[in-house]
């Protein structure tokens, strides 16, 4: 019994198992971060705090990016596993860092883009939402497709991932049937046009960039997404700082006098009371980041796959949180909408179960992962 303790939580690279714990952890802290910011949005529920939400949305940021920061310099992931070496200025570098900078910029990017998106007023946050989960489960079957005609990728893409894409849209995309005439026209406002384009670009080239490091390990490198990620993490928060400054500095330097930019202007310079409070609360914002980008690219598996791991995971973790920030902080519960839009997340997870178990047989017979030993047979 003491060994099965010791190791019923080991699991494998590449197995259903690691797959599964990733995905409890994403949802666990995704529950979390969806109950805080229930907690610090103004009439979000009934004891919601009188926070102005880019306020909270700025320091929550910036306790997260500095948490996954921490870990990165402390754990010494900034290391990297490389398929070989190249010389930039007279400095020896790991050949992937060309194309990894970039993927960090890229989330530079998304980082304040989403938060933009739930600005604007008379937009619903569920529909920024559903906008932003589309658009992420859309780039990353369209990423396999190219990757193939690439050769980049070399597995196909099953017809269960394809069936899940499908369900998937459709549990992301509820919350657009309920949409009420005179509710925020989001088509028509340049703004908001601008920052969504810029979110999905970010993102199409973050994702393709986060598979072409999975498929192009040279034979004997392992898949170093802790490397990966260390590197891009830290490139992301040089990028975010420089941008932070250009956008506290827009209405002066750029003259834009937006609603957003004065904001969060406004938040730097007169930062509410409990803004450090909020900053504690992006932790677990931060631990997500984690696994959200283990479970994007997660080892032989395609990114149709990953990504609707990813967004099935935090569409299901948003409807708990809805439903716990109901019981303990008196918000509102879950519409019949969300229980529309989780049984289609069943559907499509039922989907995916049925892919994993091709997939894991696939690569247990090419030899890419370990078939796992059951030692506590012998176990008295």
């Amino acid at each position: 019994m003491s060994y099965v303790n010791s190791t019923m939580w080991k699991t494998s690279e590449g197995s259903t198992g690691r797959l599964m714990q990733l995905c409890v952890g994403y949802f666990v802290f995704y529950v979390i971060t969806g109950v805080s910011a229930k907690f610090f949005t103004p009439g979000a529920s009934k004891l919601s705090l009188d926070m102005e939400q880019m306020a909270y949305m700025v320091y929550n940021t910036l306790g997260g990016m500095v948490t996954a920061l921490a870990v990165v310099l402390i754990k010494r992931w900034y290391t990297l596993k490389s398929n070989g070496m190249i010389s930039i200025a007279g400095i020896t570098l790991p050949r992937e860092v060309s194309y990894i900078i970039p993927s960090g910029f890229m989330t530079a990017i998304i980082i304040p883009t989403t938060t933009l998106m739930y600005t604007f007023e008379g937009m619903s946050v569920m529909v920024a939402m559903v906008i932003m989960r589309a658009s992420v489960i859309v780039i990353s079957r369209a990423v396999d497709s190219v990757q193939i005609l690439q050769g980049i990728l070399r597995k196909k893409v099953y017809r269960e991932e394809n069936l899940a894409v499908v369900f998937a849209l459709l549990a992301a995309s509820m919350n657009l049937f309920w949409v009420r005439p005179g509710d925020f026209d989001f088509v028509h406002n340049v703004a908001a046009v601008v920052i969504l384009s810029s979110y999905i670009l970010a993102y199409a080239i973050r994702i393709y960039i986060m598979n072409y490091f999975k498929n192009t390990r040279a034979k004997g490198i392992p898949l170093d997404n802790q490397g990966f990620f260390g590197v891009e993490q830290i490139c992301a928060f040089v990028f975010a700082a420089l941008l932070s400054i250009a956008f506290f500095n827009a209405g002066s330097w750029f003259g834009w006098e937006v609603p957003q930019v004065m904001a969060f202007h406004r938040a730097i310079v007169e930062p509410p009371p409990l803004w450090g409070w909020a900053a504690v609360s992006g932790i677990a914002f931060g631990i997500v980041a984690f696994f959200s980008v283990f479970l994007f690219m997660f080892k032989g598996r395609t990114a149709t796959f990953a990504g609707l791991v990813n967004r099935l995971t935090s569409l299901t973790a948003g409807t708990v949180a809805t439903l716990v920030a109901a019981i303990l902080l008196g918000a509102r519960y879950p519409e019949l909408k969300d229980w529309l839009s989780l049984g289609f997340i069943l559907v499509a997870v039922g989907f995916l179960s049925v892919a994993e178990r091709k997939r894991t047989a696939e690569l247990v017979a090419a030899r890419e992962i370990q078939v796992p030993v059951d030692k506590t047979a012998a176990t008295p």
